[in-house]
């Protein structure tokens, strides 16, 4: 298992956590909030599974699911930008 990988992840989850709390309080903050707050935490908990995948065929489909997570976070956190 690569802890170094899954360390940096949950960090990950904390920062985006910590920082959804700076936005500001109006509705469509709120949307991008929910949906970061949702990505982000899954790319964790996703690469968690994967971790204790049943097969190789497992571990890819979880990894992928990983990293469509990540790209919707960075989706997301690139459009806060605006707020």
């Amino acid at each position: 298992m690569d802890k170094g990988l899954g360390d940096r992840l949950f960090r990950f989850v904390v920062d985006i956590i910590n920082f959804l709390s700076t936005l500001p309080k109006v509705t469509e903050a709120q949307v991008i909030r929910y949906q970061l707050a949702k990505a982000s935490s899954s790319s964790g908990a996703n690469y968690e599974e994967a971790q204790a995948a049943s097969s190789k065929a497992d571990f890819s489909n979880k990894m992928k699911i990983v990293l469509r997570e990540m790209r919707e976070s960075n989706c997301c956190t690139n459009s806060c930008i605006t707020f």
